[in-house]
């Protein structure tokens, strides 16, 4: 079968929508527009019904009940919210937060806002593998602690967060617990319960489901979460976003979930076939290349591999056929390396020279290998040009602690 191009490789940035997701949207955009705050006839009473069973369907894929479920905008809002609204709401109990280095830039940066404000930010360093130890979160725990943000897969390099036990040592400390879960949710087995988790962000464009609507689970007994609004106008949401719902996307973002419920076992393991499928050809095809976080403690769909002696850019506008990552954050005057690559060790050559490779529910194996032959067939090219000597001493040795500055 001949492959279609160009190639999507970038499900970890987003999803397509599912055709059964939009296939649930649509009547929403037309015939049942009505506002599901409008409870006196029959439009608003549709839309209402229409969010309530999305809520339903997305608390049943976390273990949670439905009303531990406020809807958001996306896992950027859901992350201001969990972090900022438990530091405001518990500040006279503490004002101290720990979280990872290697956490997505709405946590990191919701963390620096609040260390303006007069509040003391733990960063955690993470392994070379991009893994955080259980016992570094309780050193650092102490009794002004409210929360400890840790996500549960990574964005970059997929690797999974031991937050079982992360959880449980927080619940035994009396510490709020909330995970970044938006590249996980509807990948891997996630439960709030078992996991002791509080407060949770989630996403729907993640999960083949539409932009511009997230969740934010808040745990509300055995501990209630109290959280401080940072929208307010109307008190919707039990008061903790307000806000006209966004009927459309929470109908999409509901049917994702049960989709990714019932498939979810059988899609994994495609996903993890075709990620060794991919890791295998490569590293047949080139020597020096490896690969960035743990090779089994990630997200079926991910691989991060750092090519030494050809850079990432250069490497993505040799491939103007597979839509890639560089991992390289694209500032307003420059192109910085990953911070996430450069916190588990990676020098700036090599975190400039690695792609991130995310598989997802529409990718084939004849997609996988056509990748395996385009990549390897650019990476020696541009290894010639650059002439790149002792490529292996670019793989450096690296280590892990805290630190108070990210």
């Amino acid at each position: 079968m001949p492959v279609k191009l160009p190639i999507y490789l970038d499900y970890n940035a987003t999803t397509p929508c599912d055709p059964r997701v939009f296939e649930a949207m649509a009547p929403y955009f037309v015939e049942k527009f009505g506002n599901a705050a409008s409870r006196s006839h029959r439009f608003g009473w549709e839309a209402l019904e229409a969010v309530e069973k999305g809520r339903q369907q997305i608390a049943s894929l976390m273990g949670a009940s439905p009303k531990d479920i406020v809807f958001t905008s996306g896992a950027t809002e859901s992350d201001n919210l969990a972090i900022k609204g438990v530091a405001q709401s518990y500040r006279e109990k503490g004002d101290h937060i720990i979280t990872v280095v290697t956490e997505h830039k709405a946590v990191l940066d919701s963390c620096k806002a609040l260390q303006k404000e007069g509040f003391s930010v733990t960063y955690l360093k993470t392994d070379t593998d991009g893994l955080i130890s259980p016992d570094d979160v309780r050193l650092a725990i102490t009794d002004r602690t409210i929360l400890v943000s840790v996500m549960l897969a990574n964005n970059e390099i997929g690797v999974i967060q031991p937050i079982a036990e992360i959880g449980r040592l927080c619940r035994e400390r009396g510490v709020l617990f909330h995970t970044d879960a938006t590249q996980g949710f509807g990948k891997m087995p996630f439960d709030v319960n078992p996991f002791n988790v509080d407060l949770a962000s989630v996403t729907a464009h993640k999960m083949y489901g539409p932009k511009g609507v997230g969740a934010l689970y808040v745990r509300r007994r055995e501990p209630r979460v109290a959280l401080s609004p940072l929208i307010d106008g109307g008190g919707h949401e039990r008061g903790m976003r307000s806000g006209t719902l966004n009927v459309t996307g929470i109908v999409g973002f509901g049917a994702a979930a049960q989709i990714a419920k019932e498939e979810l076992a059988v899609e994994s393991a495609t996903l993890v076939s075709l990620r060794e499928r991919l890791m295998t050809g490569l590293k047949d095809r080139l020597p020096d290349i490896q690969v960035n976080g743990h090779p089994t403690l990630r997200v079926p769909g991910n691989l991060n591999i750092a090519f030494a002696g050809a850079e990432g850019e250069s490497l993505i506008m040799g491939l103007p056929d597979i839509a890639l990552s560089s991992g390289a954050a694209c500032t307003s005057a420059s192109i910085e390396p990953s911070y996430v690559l450069k916190a588990i060790g990676l020098s700036d050559t090599l975190a400039h020279s690695s792609l991130r490779f995310g598989l997802g529910r529409f990718t084939t194996e004849e997609e996988v290998d056509y990748a395996i032959n385009r990549v390897s067939e650019t990476v020696a090219k541009l290894r010639e040009i650059s002439s790149a000597g002792a490529l292996a001493g670019d793989f450096e040795s690296r280590s892990y602690g805290a630190s108070s500055e990210p």
